[in-house]
C-alpha cells in the first residue's frame, strides 16, 4: 500500500469509527455524550485503492466495529521509553551549515516523521527546506489509541473519541509535552533561543504543538496547526485565560470540505484563541479534505520565513 493510501485509509478508518460514535470510557456522563450520526460521507477522487487493499480496510472497519476494548486509554509508557523512542525516530532536513533557527513539525494520527516529510515532499515536489533553518520531524512512539479500539497507533496523544465535544485525555496529553520538551531543550543547548524556534504539525500534530507552546512554551516564535483542533475546555483555554504574557502567534489552515476534523471544530479553535489573546491567521481551503496541499505548504513557508527570517 503506499503512503499516501495507507494514510487516506487509516483516516477513513478513524470516521467510520466516529460515525459508530461508540460509549466512552468517560466518567463525566455530560460530556460523554455520542455524536450523532451525519450524513454519509464520500471518499476523496484522489483516494485509490487495490482490491488488496480495499478487503483489507473493510476487515479493519469490522474490527472497529466490534464491541470495544475497555481501559486502552488508560495505558501508560514511561517518560524515559518515549524520549528514548523520540530521539531514535528523528528525521531532520537541514542547511549544509549551522541552522540559527529550528521548525519541529508534528505528524498527524498514523504517521511518522519521514512519513509526513515524504508527503510534503510529494505535494511541493521537494522538500520544505530553508538556507537557515532545520526542520525536524519526530515520529510519536506506538501507542494503544482509544478510536481505534486499543489498537497500536503512532499517536502523540490518546482520545476518547474524535469529538472537540468531549474531555481531553489531559494524562497522555502532558506525558507527550513532558517527552517532546527533550526536543526543545537539545535546540537551545545548540545554540538555538526559543524566539527562533516554531511549533506545529498536521491534524493531532498541530493539536499537541498547541498544547506544547501555549502551556509550556510561550517564548516560541510561533504555532502552526494544519487540519487541527482543541477540544472544548482544552487545558490550552484554561491555561490562557490565566496568562498575562505576549504569546506566539498561530497559523492555521482548514480545509472546509474535511470530514474527518471538521472544518467548525477548526474555525472555533481559531475564535476561541484569537479571544483569548492570541494573534492568529485563519486560512479556508475549499476542495481540501484531510490532507495536505501546494497553497497550503506554500503559504506555510513564506509564513516560516517571516518569523524565522536569517540573521545579519
Amino acid at each position: 500500500m503506499s503512503p499516501r493510501n495507507a494514510r487516506l485509509l487509516h483516516d477513513f478508518t478513524l470516521i467510520y469509527s466516529r460515525l459508530d460514535s461508540c460509549e466512552c470510557n468517560v466518567t463525566d456522563s455530560q460530556n460523554a455524550q455520542q455524536i450523532p450520526t451525519p450524513l454519509p460521507l464520500r471518499a476523496p477522487e484522489s483516494l485509490s485503492l487495490n482490491s488488496w487493499e480495499a478487503e483489507s480496510g473493510a476487515a479493519l472497519l469490522r474490527e472497529l466495529r466490534a464491541p470495544p476494548k475497555r481501559g486502552c486509554a488508560g495505558k501508560e509508557i514511561g517518560d524515559m521509553a518515549v524520549q528514548t523512542a523520540l530521539q531514535k525516530s528523528l528525521v531532520a532536513v537541514g542547511p549544509a551549515g549551522r541552522h540559527t533557527a529550528s521548525v519541529i513539525f508534528l505528524h498527524g494520527s498514523g504517521d511518522t516523521g519521514q512519513g509526513v516529510r515524504d508527503w510534503i515532499k510529494q505535494v511541493l515536489k521537494q522538500d520544505l527546506s530553508f538556507q537557515h533553518i532545520k526542520v525536524i520531524y519526530p515520529t510519536a512512539p506506538a501507542r494503544p489509541y482509544t478510536p481505534m479500539r486499543g489498537s497500536l497507533s503512532n499517536v502523540w496523544f490518546d482520545r476518547y473519541k474524535i469529538s472537540n465535544d468531549c474531555p481531553e485525555h489531559t494524562e497522555t496529553i502532558d506525558m507527550m509535552c513532558q517527552a517532546l520538551n527533550s526536543l526543545i531543550d537539545d535546540e537551545v543547548k545548540n545554540g538555538i533561543r526559543k524566539n527562533r524556534i516554531l511549533l506545529g504539525g498536521f491534524s493531532m500534530g498541530g493539536g499537541m504543538a498547541l498544547h506544547l507552546a501555549y502551556r509550556h512554551h510561550q517564548e516560541v516564535a510561533g504555532v502552526f496547526a494544519l487540519s487541527s483542533f482543541l477540544n472544548k475546555n482544552s487545558a490550552v483555554y484554561q491555561a490562557l485565560e490565566k496568562n498575562e504574557r505576549e504569546l506566539p502567534e498561530l497559523f492555521q489552515c482548514h480545509g472546509t470540505p474535511d470530514e474527518l476534523v471538521l472544518y467548525s471544530w477548526g474555525e472555533e479553535t481559531n475564535k476561541t484563541l484569537k479571544a483569548l489573546g492570541v494573534t492568529t491567521t485563519f486560512l479556508s481551503l475549499p476542495n481540501l479534505y484531510h490532507e495536505l496541499s501546494k497553497t497550503e505548504l506554500e503559504k506555510l513557508r513564506s509564513w516560516i520565513l517571516k518569523k524565522l527570517p536569517e540573521e545579519p
